[in-house]
């Protein structure tokens, strides 16, 4: 193993088992100075042990660098790589096996903390066959949303990244769309057009009454431009409630105009909860098990939803991330 691969994995891991920011950047901070040098001169600096001469490197790292550097698998990548083996969930095994991708993740082009390519390639790497990227909308500033501009120049970078990329996997052009008070969506419409897939979330006025937030949500999926609800209560678990809604109104609608449900994979949203996703099925809807990853190790967090998922007795051909890439354009486009 490679330094940089080592010190790449090794933040990976930190990011999966929710580790602080901090010694996740330490890492990753590490791997992009040690990418910048020749390799003659890492193995030359990690013998001398000269190495934390340089910015961004630390003893830690250092350590990791030398070990690999003389073709030793570095202990603190082993020690992480045991603790992986125990899984983040019980059950859900089966469901992921059949997931061929992911609806939901974001960059550092809004609050995510990794460049496009890197969780294009971090999602390859688990399995994917495709993935779409979707940093957030304009008004959600305090999360750097896109522009119209932006998003329009983001949609260039996806393009060049496909080419890089190659066949055996796609990065599909998205965007988690914030629905406003008025139910209406945080764009262009003519950019969320040429989108493959469009989630649509609220992220504001969370407490509004419930009838409001019904008609809110409902005029949201009932739009043919929407494909995903995302995350729909907008609860934090232990910091935010649920926002409040008639959620088997939202739900028939949803499964009326053809958006699927979002089941939030995150471990701080694990949304919806169990008594609503089992309404949501009950519904006759589709799903979306996504991450809502913001760093590449936060990818493998899908795990959680696919145990929720199983739990409560949702068949995996209701679930639009076990489809291929076609498949899934054809069902976005036929709406």
């Amino acid at each position: 193993m490679e330094p940089v691969e080592a010190l790449e994995r090794i933040a990976f891991l930190l990011e999966r088992a929710q580790a602080p920011t901090y010694r996740v950047k330490a890492f990753r901070t590490a791997a992009a100075v040690i990418a910048a040098m020749k390799p003659q001169e890492v193995r030359r600096r990690a013998a001398d042990g000269s190495l934390t001469q340089e910015k961004g490197i630390g003893p830690k790292t250092a350590g990791v660098v030398a070990e690999a550097a003389r073709g030793e698998v570095p202990a603190y990548l082993a020690r992480l790589e045991e603790e992986a083996a125990e899984p983040l969930a019980e059950g859900g095994l089966a469901l992921r096996a059949a997931l061929r991708g992911d609806c939901h993740l974001h960059s550092d082009w809004s609050d995510g903390g990794s460049p496009i390519e890197e969780m294009a390639r971090a999602a390859r790497a688990l399995g994917h066959e495709w993935a779409v990227l979707t940093d957030h909308s304009p008004r959600l500033t305090i999360a750097r949303g896109l522009s119209p501009e932006r998003l329009r120049a983001q949609l260039e970078v996806v393009a060049e990244v496909n080419e890089r990329l190659g066949d055996g996997f796609r990065l599909l052009t998205g965007i988690e769309c914030d629905i406003l008070a008025d139910g209406s969506l945080d764009q262009e419409e003519e950019l969320l057009e040429r989108l493959d897939v469009v989630v649509a979330s609220v992220h504001s006025k969370l407490r509004m009454d419930a009838a409001s937030m019904t008609r809110r949500m409902v005029s949201a999926v009932a739009s043919p431009l929407v494909d995903v609800l995302g995350h729909c209560t907008g609860r934090i678990l232990g910091h935010r409630p649920e926002s409040e809604f008639d959620a088997e109104m939202v739900f028939a609608a949803c499964a009326r105009f053809g958006t699927a449900v979002e089941i939030n994979s995150r471990p701080e949203r694990l949304d919806p909860p169990r008594r609503l996703l089992r309404t949501a099925l009950d519904a006759g809807v589709l799903f979306s098990v996504d991450s809502d990853a913001h760093a590449p190790g936060q990818l493998d967090w899908q795990i959680h939803g696919c145990a929720r998922a199983e739990e409560c007795g949702v068949p995996a051909e209701r679930v639009i991330t076990t489809w291929t890439a076609r498949e899934l354009l054809e069902w976005t486009a036929s709406k």
